[in-house]
């Protein structure tokens, strides 16, 4: 909420309401929090989902407001204020079901309490009050997280915004490495990409960006199913993460085309073409390339003398295979045997600790293959 002379302002009578944590049912409603769930942002994710029988919100010109605050156990001087406006359309006086609403806020590790109430233009008034805790397990203690223990934020809506500058390492030469990203939806007959795909698959890419000891980043967005490169970025000091954004407007999952299905190998003929050009058609050779995207269960494999004219491949490539579950897609897919074809490594990405420690692991081996020693992940 907008902040006056240091402090969040909400009207007097929601604060009262969040104050003493009442319940109430004026308007009827039901309210369930969400267990705050660790991203592949490496933050937590946390909020509610609301329900109002659709006979309550009938007539015209109402809203619905939600006032919320969080409260972290650790500094309870420091409550966090939200609010959210929903406009409601003319609604029946005898509509059945319900309207379905949520809200989200991201948190770093600790406990907090939230108060939370919504309000329509007649003032009536649905409010609850819970608490949710974040908390890596042991063994994920390493993992720094990309938010401040007891911090509260808003949800990040943008995942292409900007990336902050990174403040690059003077002890070696910085590395240079190539991103190659298929973009595509992790289930293969969605026509559209999915926010928990676009996140898996950016934060591969911020991971990258904010490491220390690269100082220089190509990165190809390609898909699969178009055959297609839709954005490239060539040596660059930093991933230009908006760019990438308004290039993928383009795609256009939801249709076929026709000169592909009439090629019985069109996907693995795009597939070896397109990795020997990017692999080995490049006179600036990079310290490494790693190849990120949804793993496509039955694609059709590379034949193996397909890439020969790359020879020997003079730098370690890696694939990051997004795979949400494991246990029902086994195998390798065509992105997988091509890498393995090219003496390169596969890790499965389901979590976001597998994100985070895969990385670590490339970087170190990234790092042996161009000085001859290994190296820890960087601080943050």
């Amino acid at each position: 909420m907008p902040v006056s002379g240091g402090a969040a302002r909400p009207l007097f009578s929601d604060a009262a309401v969040l104050e003493h944590d009442e319940t109430r049912k004026d308007l009827p409603c039901t309210v369930n929090s969400t267990k705050p769930s660790l991203g592949f942002d490496l933050k937590y994710h946390s909020g509610y989902e609301v329900t109002v029988p659709l006979k309550e919100l009938a007539g015209g010109l109402n809203q619905l407001t939600m006032v919320f605050r969080v409260v972290p156990a650790a500094r309870p001087q420091a409550p966090v204020y939200f609010s959210q406006h929903v406009p409601v359309p003319e609604i029946d006086g005898d509509a059945k079901g319900d309207a379905n609403l949520r809200g989200a806020f991201d948190v770093g590790e600790g406990k907090y309490h939230v108060s939370w109430l919504m309000r329509d233009r007649a003032r009536r008034v649905c409010s609850s009050n819970w608490d949710v805790e974040a908390i890596l397990p042991p063994r994920d203690r390493q993992m720094p997280l990309n938010i401040a223990a007891g911090a509260v934020l808003a949800a990040d809506t943008e995942p292409f915004r900007e990336e902050p500058p990174v403040q690059r390492r003077e002890r070696d030469p910085a590395l240079s490495v190539k991103a190659i990203v298929n973009f595509a939806p992790q289930d293969e007959s969605s026509a559209a990409l999915q926010p928990s795909d676009t996140s898996a698959l950016v934060a591969i890419l911020r991971g990258l960006a904010r490491d220390p000891r690269i100082g220089k980043f190509s990165v190809v967005a390609f898909n699969m199913q178009e055959q297609r490169v839709i954005y490239r970025q060539e040596q660059a000091s930093g991933i230009d993460f908006p760019a990438l954004g308004a290039a993928l407007k383009s795609l256009n999952l939801g249709t076929i085309d026709l000169k592909k299905l009439a090629r019985k190998h069109a996907d693995a003929e795009f597939l070896s073409g397109f990795l020997s050009r990017e692999i080995g058609g490049n006179p600036d050779q990079p310290d490494a390339v790693i190849i990120a995207g949804p793993k496509a269960a039955g694609d059709e494999s590379v034949p193996p003398d397909a890439l020969k004219d790359l020879g020997e491949v003079k730098f370690p490539v890696f694939y990051m295979s997004y795979n949400l579950n494991p246990q029902n897609n086994l195998g390798r897919d065509a992105i997988g045997g091509a890498v393995h074809a090219l003496k390169g490594a596969q890790y499965t990405i389901s979590r976001p600790r597998d994100m985070f420690f895969s990385l670590s692991e490339i970087m170190g081996r990234i790092v042996k293959s161009k000085f001859g020693r290994t190296a820890g992940a960087p601080s943050r």
